[in-house]
């Protein structure tokens, strides 16, 4: 049975939630306000956190950030009336996994539900990422079926997105992919508009595996493409 919390504080739309939730089999969990949440979130494990932006006390965006610094992989759905580009970008670049607008259907809400227990659920998610194993690059190493980077034998914390993105790129060595094919393999298309999130995930994981960012020996930029993973190593 898969666990869910919810964080909502309309009455109205907790009660719909969990009853479809519960009817995909999933043991629903509801905080009501940011602080609440926060609690509950960083003392139980969850397979998805639903999170609402307009919160009582501290808003969505900043429990998404917390939750993020103690927990790097349950997936986190946004949810909220905010719709503008900004609020998105923001919310994906936070940490969330997915971003849905209010008002929305029960049966997309559903259909997103499942592709992120899915994505969960599996290591990779593309034929491009069927390598599995231990990859390693001098001192870097990347264990993906423990969903391990270790640089120097210290490991470093990713992001769900950013290990996937590493996933993806040095298992392929060489080959370069634009932000539009980055963003499909890693967010899915329900993001397509949105290639300059792809920008700041690979500035953050540069941020914490190179030694030199403005001259970067893992991941480079492909002028004219995108990025790929330094094929010379």
């Amino acid at each position: 049975m898969k666990k869910v919390l919810v964080i909502e504080d309309d009455k109205n739309i907790i009660g719909l939630l969990t009853i479809h939730l519960t009817d995909l089999s999933c043991e629903v969990t509801n905080a009501e306000n940011g602080k609440d949440a926060l609690e509950i979130a960083t003392q139980n494990e969850f397979d998805l956190i639903i999170l609402d932006l307009m919160l009582p006390g501290l808003n969505g965006m900043e429990v998404c950030r917390r939750i993020r610094q103690k927990d790097h992989s349950t997936p986190i759905m946004i949810l909220s009336a905010k719709s503008e580009e900004i609020d998105k970008v923001l919310g994906l670049e936070t940490g969330a996994d997915d971003y849905i607008t209010k008002p929305f259907s029960i049966r997309e809400f559903i259909a997103r539900v499942k592709v992120v227990f899915r994505r969960s659920e599996e290591a990779v998610h593309d034929t491009d990422r069927v390598i599995k194993g231990v990859l390693k690059f001098g001192e870097l190493e990347i264990d993906i079926d423990k969903r391990k980077v270790t640089l120097n034998n210290i490991r470093i914390d990713l992001s769900p997105k950013e290990f996937e993105l590493i996933t993806l790129l040095a298992s392929n060595p060489g080959k370069s992919y634009s932000r539009k094919r980055l963003l499909n393999l890693v967010w899915s298309y329900d993001f397509e508009g949105y290639e300059h999130t792809v920008n700041s995930h690979i500035n953050r994981l540069r941020g914490k595996i190179e030694k030199d960012i403005s001259n970067p020996k893992y991941i480079l930029t492909s002028w004219g493409v995108g990025y790929r993973f330094n094929e010379e190593l």
